[in-house]
């Protein structure tokens, strides 16, 4: 008789905070400042008056880094606050009023890695997608959404690439009781350089961050920069999300990390 065991296998979705990678445009990109063990005596030094680099072990102190950072750097989670300052008519959430069972929960990753850079999903989208992987949204489920931007990160367009989520395919999960969504890409709505075009044309400023705009109406948390998603079922794994507890804060730092139930023979 051949005895099945349930294993989990572990999936980190996250991207590191570092200053060699372009995954945000110049301004609001990370720094970091290094200082290596023997650069950091200065600093230890004023805790133990008298003492001498020589009497470390091998003259070395401690390593410790300087980061210099926004709330929206490596992989994170926006907060409603970040979208306007209401939802739903009254005043919009901060990170650290998060409800923290909302980011332990059954996830679901539709594929929208076909769709070309700059599209904005529709519902009908998500729908169709649903439909192909057979999975009926429950409330809290997490969506994640798999672009074209998870294969670009670590190159000079990663920014620009990838799909967007609209408001209506954004409604389409909020309005099902979704409230933690996710992408691979920089942002949630289509690259900002696909909508500035689509602006000029139309002069329209609904298609201005209109996925996250979606947050006036209806309250929901957002991943934006996993990577990795490709590695996922399309269903049946758990995704942990807990964001960093920052005081009145738009946003938080996560790390992703994606929870697979495996049967091993």
């Amino acid at each position: 008789m051949i005895r099945q065991t349930r294993t989990r296998r572990f999936i980190d979705l996250s991207i590191p905070i570092c200053n060699d990678v372009v995954s945000d445009p110049e301004p609001l990109r990370p720094n970091i400042d290094y200082v290596t063990h023997k650069e950091s005596f200065h600093q230890m030094a004023p805790f133990f008056p008298g003492l001498k680099q020589s009497d470390l072990p091998d003259g070395e102190a401690w390593a410790v880094e300087t980061v210099q950072l926004t709330t929206h750097s490596g992989t994170h989670m926006d907060a409603p606050w970040h979208y306007h300052s209401t939802s739903g008519g009254e005043r919009a959430p901060s990170i650290d009023e998060a409800p923290l069972d909302w980011f332990l929960r059954p996830a679901v990753k539709l594929d929208f890695r076909h769709f070309p850079d700059g599209y904005v999903a529709t519902a009908a989208d998500v729908e169709d997608e649903l439909a192909r992987i057979g999975h009926e949204l429950q409330p809290l489920d997490i969506v994640l959404v798999n672009t074209a931007a998870g294969a670009a990160y670590g190159g000079p367009g990663y920014v620009d690439t990838g799909c967007g989520m609209g408001r209506e395919a954004t409604l389409y999960l909020t309005e099902r009781g979704v409230r933690v969504v996710g992408t691979d890409a920089w942002s949630w709505d289509a690259p900002f350089s696909y909508t500035a075009k689509r602006f000029a044309e139309t002069r329209d400023p609904d298609v201005i961050w209109e996925g996250h705009k979606a947050g006036r109406f209806i309250g929901y948390y957002q991943i934006e920069k996993l990577n990795g998603l490709e590695q996922l079922p399309s269903s049946g794994f758990t995704l942990a999300c807990f964001p960093v507890k920052i005081k009145a804060a738009s946003a938080g730092w996560i790390r992703a990390v994606a929870i697979v139930e495996e049967n091993r023979s």
